[in-house]
């Protein structure tokens, strides 16, 4: 499902990742760990297509990022480890407007919203501008933005900075349904638990 096949970046003279060769089958839940700066964001930003190798290939879904980029980034959900919400729309309209950006039509869209507007609480704050939102609740906005479309690869970052012990704990269950769903997760972390 993901595949980096014997890839670099440089920046300049900067080597940020030195040849890394990794395969991720669909249903694994995979944790990249690394202390910061050790080029975990740099390789998560090349696997959606946000930056490319400066050497090898990645592939995802069996499409190759940059020969197939738009096949592939239909695949993929990522959440930066900085949630970034559209501060003018409420959560239910960035949840419509990720809908219609992947395609979604519009009465799997509607049950879908439903689904992961139950699944991570949001209904006390759904409606509410997302500008209002604290760092947890947009979290869990962000979270259900990306799993709207059910895709079949979930890039993570730095998932759990800023959550309670509660939202973690439901954060890690919603990570493993989606893996026992077919989906792969890519999990990247400094934090051993």
């Amino acid at each position: 499902m993901i595949e980096l096949i014997h890839v670099s970046k440089t920046y300049g003279k900067e080597l940020a990742v030195n040849d890394l060769h990794l395969s991720i089958p669909a249903g694994e839940l995979f944790a990249f760990l690394g202390p910061n700066g050790a080029g975990k964001t740099t390789t998560i930003k090349m696997m959606c297509g946000l930056l490319f190798p400066s050497t090898g290939s990645i592939r995802i879904a069996g499409f190759d990022l940059e020969s197939h980029g738009a096949d592939a980034r239909q695949r993929i959900s990522y959440v930066p480890d900085t949630p970034f919400l559209y501060e003018k729309l409420t959560g239910r309209e960035v949840l419509r407007f990720i809908a219609d950006m992947y395609g979604m039509p519009q009465m799997k869209a509607l049950r879908r919203i439903e689904e992961v507007i139950e699944l991570f609480g949001l209904y006390t704050f759904v409606d509410d501008l997302t500008q209002n939102y604290s760092h947890g609740m947009r979290q869990r906005a962000v979270f259900a933005a990306a799993l709207l479309h059910e895709p079949e690869v979930l890039i993570v970052d730095e998932p759990t900075v800023g959550l309670d012990p509660r939202s973690i704990r439901l954060l890690k269950d919603i990570l493993r349904n989606e893996t026992k769903r077919g989906a792969t997760v890519f999990l990247s972390t400094h934090s051993l638990d």
